[in-house]
């Protein structure tokens, strides 16, 4: 399910009923059906854990530790998780590392990351606007003339989702129809997992299918604006994404885990394996899909990270060190007619109210692709983060029911004291 909060976002308050499998909840859909052979789960792990402090293992934090076994009990293969509060920094990881092993996740492995991806891409933006260099409500037709855009879509559309262009791994329309795109489901997925794709082929795709909506008149998820933002980025500052998220973000906040992979395929250093279940023929097979191609998703899902390095750039966006505040305050609007399971959008980042209960707003972009998942939440002021990743396994479970019950828990757990959020 090579895609980041695609179709299923889009659906998430009607959910067509074109294929339970292909519409179900956000995350959920693209943490697919499955999870491994039954493990014990434990706290941080010996080799990759040695660096935590004793004040942060598993056992001084046993709702932590409960709380992702909840999913792995739900049906996910493997969880690692890290949060950082007042109380420090707790790691844990539950599961299995791999289907058929007995080793669990480890706490410091890298994943693909989804559509935490949006949130950097945001980010640089941003930063260009602060710079003088874009401006927010300007026309993108204006820095991407050869594109032949609207003139009425403005960089503000592209990173709120209010541009109305059609979503290119496929669409649901107001009328209830779908119209597919680029296979990110299923056996097409699947077998075309490898399949290297060009932004500039996908944009064109996009722009060549029936906008959804008229531009800045209302909201739907799509992962083109996010292809776009590249192209923007790339064709104002002369350099690529990578090297401008390098130049940017991840030198100065020495995020040494964290990259656009480009083309390639595996993941390097430690890491979790995902898996995918899907119908083939009338029968249910299951695939091993560590190793893919994320060119899919150009911009809007394509980064390998860690939990410590989205704890970090969380922590540091929220707490001001990466752009003004004017236009920190301006990626905090959401848009009203944005909605779902993980809040209403802003600019590349969800705010979710979590009521007087809880710690009020919180913040996130989680993200999906392929047999992972990944969390990201943080406190306005960025000093209460929870970042994660989830692996799908073999089993066959129901991801719109099990993923949001378990993530509900885990955000009242780590933000709320195990309280209520509304």
């Amino acid at each position: 399910m090579s895609r980041s909060l695609t179709t299923a976002e889009n659906a998430k308050a009607r959910t067509p009923r074109v294929s339970r499998r292909v519409a179900v909840t956000a995350l959920a859909a693209a943490l697919l059906a499955g999870t491994a052979t039954p493990a014990v789960a434990t706290p941080a792990g010996t080799a990759d854990s040695r660096a935590v402090p004793r004040t942060a293992t598993g056992q001084d934090r046993p709702e932590l530790q409960k709380a992702i076994q909840d999913f792995v009990d739900a049906g996910f293969a493997g969880v690692q998780m890290r949060v950082n509060d007042e109380r420090g920094e707790w790691v844990g990881s539950a599961g299995v590392r791999k289907l058929g092993a007995s080793a669990k996740p480890p706490t410091n492995g890298r994943f693909w990351g989804g559509s935490t991806t949006k949130a950097f891409v945001a980010t640089v933006v941003l930063q260009l606007v602060a710079e003088g260099e874009i401006g927010l409500d300007a026309p993108v037709a204006g820095y991407l003339p050869e594109l032949g855009l609207d003139r009425r879509i403005t960089v503000r559309m592209l990173l709120q989702h209010t541009s109305g262009v059609f979503n290119y791994s496929g669409e649901f329309y107001l009328d209830g129809t779908f119209v597919p795109g680029i296979p990110s489901v299923g056996k097409e997925w699947v077998d075309n997992r490898f399949h290297a794709y060009r932004p500039q082929e996908l944009v064109r795709l996009a722009l060549s299918k029936p906008a959804k909506f008229e531009p800045g008149t209302n909201w739907s998820y799509a992962n083109t604006n996010y292809t776009l933002a590249r192209l923007l980025i790339e064709k104002v500052t002369g350099r690529s994404l990578a090297e401008e998220m390098k130049r940017r973000i991840l030198r100065p906040l020495k995020l040494r885990d964290t990259e656009l992979p480009g083309n390639r395929t595996h993941i390097r250093g430690p890491h979790a394996h995902g898996y995918y279940r899907y119908e083939d023929a009338g029968q249910w097979k299951v695939v091993d899909v560590t190793r893919q191609n994320t060119s899919l998703l150009p911009a809007a899902g394509d980064m390998v990270s860690t939990t410590k390095d989205l704890h970090t750039f969380f922590s540091a966006l929220n707490g001001g060190r990466l752009i003004p505040a004017t236009l920190l305050a301006e990626m905090r609007k959401p848009h009203p007619k944005s909605g779902g399971l993980f809040g209403r959008y802003g600019l590349g980042l969800y705010v979710q109210d979590t009521g007087p209960d809880c710690v009020g707003t919180l913040l996130n972009h989680n993200g999906s692709v392929g047999g992972y998942g990944s969390l990201m939440y943080s406190t306005p002021d960025g000093k209460k983060t929870l970042t994660a990743s989830i692996t799908s396994g073999d089993a066959a479970i129901d991801p719109a029911r099990a993923f949001p019950k378990a993530l509900d828990k885990l955000v009242k757990d780590v933000f709320c004291g195990g309280k209520a959020a509304s």
